[in-house]
C-alpha cells in the first residue's frame, strides 16, 4: 500500500491522474466556491483547487472541494482507493477487504517526531493575533448560518485520564475571530469523552487539524469500538505510525503534516448559535440551536496553507463516501467476527447513507440451515445494537450473485426479490442518528427509532436446481456465441465503450 503523507501527496497524485481541477480564476468565498464543488459532485468533475480567493489573493492559502467525491468511469472510486493506499482502479469490494484485513491487525500507535520537522508549526498565532477569518474558509450553502472551517478535518480529544483519544469528524462554525461553535451530539464518541471533563468540571481540551493526510478522515469515518484510538488504525493499515507532534497550547498530539491546526478548549457552559447547515440527508436545512462553545489559544499552519472543503447534501457526496465506506466496511468485519457467511456489505451512496447493502454468499442456506428471516434477525442483531449500525435504518439482505455497488443491480434485486407482504423484518425503537428527514420530534429527540430488514434472499425459496438465475450476457448465451459477439464488437460499429461510432449525419 502507499502511505501518502500529507494532503499535498494526495493532491499530486489526484493530479497525476487528471482528478484535480486547479483553478486560477479569482472566485468569492462567499458562495462561489461552494457552489463550484457542489456542480463537481453532479458532474463527477475533477476535484477543484482554489488557488485565487476573493479577500485572500496573496496569501498562498488555497481551497481543496470534493477531497473524496466520486470520479467518472473509468475510476469512480479512485479518490477513496488513493486516500487508503491502494490504486486509482480498485474496486469497492476490493476496499472493502483491505479496510476489514486492517481492522483485524493489531493497531500501531503514532510516532513523535520533532517540532522542527513539522510543516504544521511553519507559523503559530497565539493570542491577540489569532483569527479565523484570516483563511479563506467558504460560506458554503446558500441557508447556511455561517462559514464552516470543519467539514473534512480531525477533531481530536482524549479522556481526562488520558486512557482514550478519540479522532472525529464533527461540523464547526466560525463564530467569532477566536470561538467556533460545535456540533457535538452526546451519543457519538466527542460527546461521550466531553462528557467525561464535564462530569469533572473543567472544560474539554481539544485540537482540530485541517487538511490532514488522506487517510485520516476515513479512519475518524469509522465507527471503532469506544476506547479503540482511530490514529492506530491508519498504523494498521499501511503497518507505519502516523507521524505526529505535541500541539502548542493543550496536552493533545496532531498530525505533522496538517495543513492547519485550531487549539482550544470546548466550554463548559458557553454557547453560541449553530445552524443551519445542509447535511449527508440531502435536504436544505433550517434549524438553528444552541451549540458549545470551541475557546481557541492557538492556530499553527502551513505556509500557504489548503483548506478541505465538502459540500454536503444530495448524493453524492464525503458524508456518503466516507463515512459510507468506513461504517460498512465496520460492519463486514463485526458480521464476519459473528460466524455468518457475508460476502460484503456496502452503503449504497445514492441512498444518501439509507441503504447499506448486506450480500451473504450464495450457499448460506446450506451452510446455516436456517430460513432467511431467521439470519435476517441474526444480522439486524449485530447491525442495528452497536455504534456502526447508528446511522443504518435500511437493510437490502442479497445473496451474492449481484454487484452491491451498482446501485442498478441493487435496485434491480430489491425490485423483484422482495415480498411485498412479508419480506421485511422489523426492529422497534432501536439507537438511530437524528437526521432523517421522516424521523419525528420523539425519535429526533430521544436518538431511537424502528429499523428494518428488507429480505431478498432467494435460496430457502427454491431447491438447488430450480433457483433463479440473472438473465445476463454472461448466463443467457453459449460460449461460443459471447466469444463472437466480444470479437467482432467494434466491427458491429460500436467502440470498446459501446458507444455507437456512426458518422455526423
Amino acid at each position: 500500500m502507499k502511505h501518502l503523507r500529507s494532503l499535498r501527496e494526495f493532491i499530486a497524485e489526484l493530479d497525476a491522474i487528471g482528478e484535480l481541477q486547479p483553478i486560477d480564476t479569482e472566485v468569492d468565498w462567499n458562495l462561489e466556491i461552494g457552489a463550484i464543488i457542489r456542480r463537481s459532485y453532479d458532474l463527477t468533475a475533477p476535484a477543484p483547487l482554489f488557488n485565487n480567493i476573493t479577500g485572500y489573493t496573496g496569501t498562498g492559502f488555497r481551497v481543496l472541494g470534493a477531497p473524496g467525491g466520486l470520479s467518472a468511469p473509468p475510476h469512480r472510486l479512485a479518490r477513496i482507493a488513493l486516500a487508503l493506499g491502494l490504486p486509482a482502479t480498485t474496486s469497492g469490494q476490493e476496499i472493502m477487504e483491505a479496510i476489514v484485513a486492517a481492522r483485524g491487525r493489531q493497531g500501531i500507535p503514532p510516532v513523535t517526531v520533532p517540532a522542527a520537522d513539522a510543516p504544521c508549526k511553519q507559523n503559530i498565532m497565539r493570542g491577540a493575533d489569532i483569527d479565523l477569518f484570516g483563511f479563506p474558509t467558504p460560506l458554503i450553502h446558500g441557508n447556511d448560518s455561517g462559514r464552516y472551517i470543519q467539514t473534512y478535518g480531525m477533531n481530536i480529544a482524549k479522556t481526562p485520564d488520558g486512557s482514550w483519544t478519540n479522532w472525529s469528524i464533527n461540523r464547526m462554525m466560525i463564530a467569532g475571530r477566536d470561538t467556533l461553535a460545535c456540533l457535538i451530539p452526546g451519543p457519538q464518541h466527542l460527546g461521550i469523552i466531553r462528557a467525561k471533563w464535564t462530569a469533572i468540571g473543567k472544560p474539554m481540551p481539544i485540537a482540530l487539524a485541517l487538511g490532514v493526510e488522506p487517510a485520516l478522515p476515513y479512519a475518524g469515518a469509522m465507527p471503532l469500538p469506544e476506547n479503540a484510538d482511530e490514529s492506530h488504525f491508519v498504523g494498521a493499515l499501511f503497518g507505519e505510525a502516523l507521524q505526529v507532534v505535541p500541539a502548542e497550547t493543550v496536552d493533545l498530539v496532531v498530525p505533522a503534516t496538517a495543513e492547519i491546526v485550531i487549539e482550544g478548549h470546548i466550554a463548559l457552559d458557553e454557547q453560541a448559535m449553530e445552524g443551519p447547515m445542509n447535511e449527508y440527508p440531502g435536504y436544505n436545512a433550517f434549524d438553528a440551536s444552541p451549540k458549545p462553545v470551541f475557546a481557541v489559544s492557538a492556530i499553527t499552519y502551513r505556509d500557504g496553507a489548503i483548506l478541505p472543503v465538502v459540500a454536503a447534501g444530495p448524493p453524492v457526496e464525503e458524508d456518503h463516501t466516507g463515512t459510507g465506506t468506513m461504517h460498512a466496511a465496520e460492519i463486514l468485519y463485526q458480521l464476519r467476527e459473528a460466524g455468518l457467511p457475508v460476502a460484503s456489505t456496502w452503503f449504497s451512496y445514492e441512498s444518501a447513507l439509507h441503504w447499506l447493502i448486506v450480500s451473504v454468499r450464495h450457499d448460506w442456506y446450506e451452510t446455516l440451515n436456517i430460513h432467511s428471516g431467521d439470519l435476517a434477525q441474526r444480522i439486524g442483531d449485530i447491525v442495528f445494537t452497536g455504534k456502526a449500525g447508528f446511522g443504518v435504518p435500511k437493510v437490502l439482505l442479497v445473496e451474492d450473485d449481484i454487484d452491491i455497488t451498482d446501485v442498478n443491480e441493487v435496485v434491480w434485486a430489491f425490485a423483484t426479490r422482495t415480498h411485498p407482504e412479508h419480506g421485511e423484518v422489523h426492529f422497534p425503537a432501536k439507537p438511530t442518528a437524528a437526521l432523517s428527514v421522516y424521523l419525528d420530534e420523539r425519535e429526533q429527540h430521544t436518538y431511537r427509532a424502528g429499523k428494518v430488514i428488507y429480505n431478498c434472499l432467494l435460496a430457502d425459496l427454491f431447491p438447488p436446481d430450480k433457483r433463479p438465475v440473472k438473465g445476463t450476457f454472461e448466463n443467457g448465451w453459449p460460449a461460443d456465441i459471447q466469444r463472437r459477439v466480444l470479437t467482432n464488437w467494434r466491427s458491429y460499429g460500436y467502440s470498446a465503450q459501446g458507444a455507437a461510432t456512426r458518422p455526423d449525419r
